[in-house]
């Protein structure tokens, strides 16, 4: 299974993208979208042109977006809400199914702690996908967020499994 993980930014967007193979994963790419314009619109824009060709160009299976956390700023907190929509917009678009995760489910999932810190997040990134080359913390992030679907994803088809063996069992 490939993942793109996007971590949602109106400046910058982070995305990552991994390969999964029974309890395998492996680092396929990172990179951050950098928007440009002066205006809201031309921004958004950017953003939505960048990740439709790292989309396009990785082929990912599947999506995960981190969900926008709530500013102090009401203001802030909206604008990263439409680009958060680029997210979720641009891999639902190119037929993926997105899945969606908090930013306390990534850090319990890849550090194993729901309020870690990001300099954890990225030691333990760099463990989970030894030699990869972080473009920065943005990427890193969403690398977290590629992986911590991938362990909820590897979770599923196990309880899938055991209640499919489960029935099956019950039925003889």
């Amino acid at each position: 299974m490939r993942v793109i993980g996007v971590d949602p930014g109106l400046r910058k967007m982070g995305w990552g993208v991994i390969e999964t193979s029974g309890s395998r994963i492996r680092h396929v790419a990172n990179g951050v979208c950098e928007s440009r314009g002066s205006d809201l619109a031309t921004r958004l824009l950017s953003l939505f042109e960048q990740l439709s060709e790292i989309v396009a160009a990785q082929a990912p299976e599947v999506a995960a977006v981190e969900h926008t956390f709530v500013n102090k700023d009401a203001a802030g907190t909206l604008k990263l809400g439409q680009a958060r929509a680029i997210a979720l917009l641009v891999p639902a678009r190119a037929g993926l199914a997105v899945a969606e995760y908090a930013p306390n489910a990534v850090k319990k999932a890849v550090v194993g702690v729901g309020h870690a810190a990001k300099p954890q997040v990225e030691h333990m990134v760099r463990l989970q996908l030894p030699g990869a080359k972080l473009a920065g913390p943005d990427a890193t992030d969403a690398l977290a967020i590629a992986l911590c679907h991938a362990f909820h994803a590897r979770a599923g088809g196990k309880l899938e499994a055991a209640l499919a063996a489960a029935a099956a069992g019950a039925a003889r």
